[in-house]
């Protein structure tokens, strides 16, 4: 039935580049429009998940971000924000996307960027609702690949981007 070649494996904890951190519980294929795929069965909290297994390796999921690369994406979240559109339609597309990338690089820019962007004052629900999910995916990571308890990982992020806020006073 299944071949033993692909990237994860029953077991694995992974990431989902919209849903977040969660684990292989199954490979399994199934049968939709008379065509059979692979597919990784991923539990997230109480959600299931079947992400396809493409024949070009491609995925929504990755690894857990190892404690030492993690660490290095702090200088991401304490260095100043790279400027959003101020039209609100251009800026949620802008975010949309680099969360797409569904890695924890990018998932840090959208958070400095909206907290930077926020200075202004001018965020609507729609930024809200991205920086949120951002933060959640995040500190979920941090939590695991630090072991470290979310409070925890919460108030290093605080930290990190009151830093990024005394580098916007000065420049």
């Amino acid at each position: 039935m299944f071949d033993n070649s692909n990237t994860f494996r029953v077991g694995d904890d992974v990431i989902h580049w919209s849903y977040g951190l969660g684990k292989i519980i199954q490979l399994d294929e199934k049968e939709l429009a008379g065509h059979t795929d692979k597919y990784y069965v991923v539990q997230i909290y109480d959600l299931t998940l079947w992400v396809p297994i493409s024949d070009s390796g491609e995925c929504s999921l990755r690894y857990l971000t190892p404690a030492r690369e993690f660490r290095k994406l702090f200088t991401i979240l304490s260095g100043l924000g790279e400027p959003l559109s101020s039209d609100r339609n251009e800026r949620k597309i802008q975010l949309t996307q680099q969360l797409k990338k569904g890695s924890l690089e990018s998932i840090c820019r959208v958070i400095r960027d909206i907290t930077s962007y926020k200075q202004s004052g001018k965020t609507n629900e729609s930024d809200n609702s991205i920086l949120a999910h951002a933060r959640k995916l995040l500190l979920n990571e941090w939590s695991v690949a630090l072991s470290v308890p979310i409070q925890q990982a919460e108030s290093d992020l605080k930290k990190l981007l009151e830093d990024n806020k005394t580098l916007e006073i000065l420049s």
